[in-house]
């Protein structure tokens, strides 16, 4: 067997980081073997930075890899969807071609899982082929109650479709795009097929999300009338979005809240009172670049580290972000929250992530057996790179 030794500046093992020179051995293949305490020998790499396992991209839009620089930022969101539908869809071939700069990439950058939003069959070529492992989360809009089994039973085939095509250790779930694109009989469909999964849904992105369902009004109304509907597919409820759509899951599954940019502290004591006495576990995905590009705003990041969130982060897709790279969104917390500890956001990008898409016994942090990956981080966060 072959041996790979490699020692930096710093060892962080997914958890913390290791006091005093450490040198992290694996196989050819990447597989950790062990963790030696002392300086390095002449068969060891030596680097200048961080060793910490591989990156989890919690969410991720592939599909989407031809928006990039296509919508103008600062919007709000409501323009931004309305964008994303007026622009031509590309050919296959082109959209192809994105997807696999865009697979490239996140590879480069140290990324080796990714949950990704599919609406359609378009990444399952590039998936099947990549270095990276998925977790496609099937994401059924809905606005029509009528139409809520055919739409479910059209994913479903899908969800075998992805199954058939993506190696093993893949994976797939149906998910909800948001409350304010879904209807309530669709969110039942999803809760009872989706037992035990991770799941994941577009939370509190907008101010204007918690208006619709508080008070009927907002700039989703107008967007409703923009593309011909006179009527909300959920009912005004007088509580906020999260209160509205939560309720409907009950099935064990680990849910996966993203951007949650407008989330009030009583919005978050609610959900972890909720998911606790109803065997859910959540996951808040930040995605801050997407949210500066888009609400030209940032999440409350200190309020899910006061209650104690298990956080994870995410890229969105290159229609709101100009790079696929999680040691970008660490920097992007880190420059407005440099209060919150370097290891903390390590463990976002790495355990948490892992932690989110059930995949935590395989990646996420070195531990003997496991192989998670090994990037290398810049001290400065300023950059990452794949070493094994």
């Amino acid at each position: 067997m072959a041996y790979c030794k490699f020692q930096a500046d710093q060892l962080f093992t997914g958890y913390r980081f290791l006091d005093g020179p450490h040198t992290l051995v694996t196989d050819e293949k990447g597989t950790i073997l062990d963790m030696i305490t002392g300086k390095a020998d002449d068969s060891t790499q030596r680097f200048s930075g961080i060793l910490m396992p591989g990156h989890v991209n919690t969410h991720c839009h592939l599909e989407l890899s031809h928006l990039r620089n296509r919508i103008l930022p600062g919007q709000g969101l409501t323009r931004f969807i309305s964008s994303v539908m007026q622009l031509p869809q590309p050919e296959q071939q082109e959209r192809a071609q994105h997807m696999a700069s865009a697979d490239r990439e996140m590879y480069r950058n140290g990324i080796v899982a990714t949950g990704d939003i599919s609406n359609g069959p378009y990444s399952m070529e590039q998936k099947a082929k990549s270095a990276i492992r998925w977790y496609n989360f099937l994401e059924i809009i809905n606005l029509d109650e009528a139409k809520a089994e055919e739409q479910v039973e059209r994913y479903r085939r899908m969800e075998d479709e992805f199954m058939r095509a993506l190696p093993p250790g893949s994976a797939t779930a149906l998910s909800p795009h948001a409350i304010y694109s879904v209807s309530p009989r669709t969110f039942a469909l999803i809760n009872e097929n989706t037992g035990g999964k991770t799941v994941t849904i577009h939370n509190q992105e907008c101010a204007d999300e918690d208006e619709l369902f508080i008070k009927g009004k907002g700039s989703f109304i107008d967007f409703y009338s923009s593309i011909g509907r006179h009527s909300l597919p959920f009912p005004v409820s007088g509580k906020s979005s999260i209160r509205t759509w939560l309720p409907y899951f009950n099935n064990g599954q680990t849910i996966v809240l993203v951007h949650n940019t407008y989330m009030p502290e009583e919005d978050i004591i609610f959900a972890n009172t909720y998911a606790l006495q109803n065997g859910l576990q959540l996951i808040y995905c930040l995605c801050p670049n997407a949210n500066q590009y888009i609400e030209e705003s940032l999440p409350p990041v200190d309020l899910f580290v006061k209650h104690n969130c298990t956080v994870a982060l995410g890229t969105d897709s290159y229609g709101s972000n100009g790079q696929l790279s999680i040691t970008r969104e660490m920097a992007a917390i880190h420059k407005s929250f440099p209060h919150i500890e370097i290891a903390t956001l390590l463990q976002w990008a790495t355990l948490n992530g892992a932690k989110a898409l059930q995949w935590e016994n395989d990646i996420g942090r070195f531990e003997k057996g496991r192989r998670p990956g090994v990037v290398l981080l810049q001290n400065d966060l300023s950059a990452s790179q794949r070493v094994i």
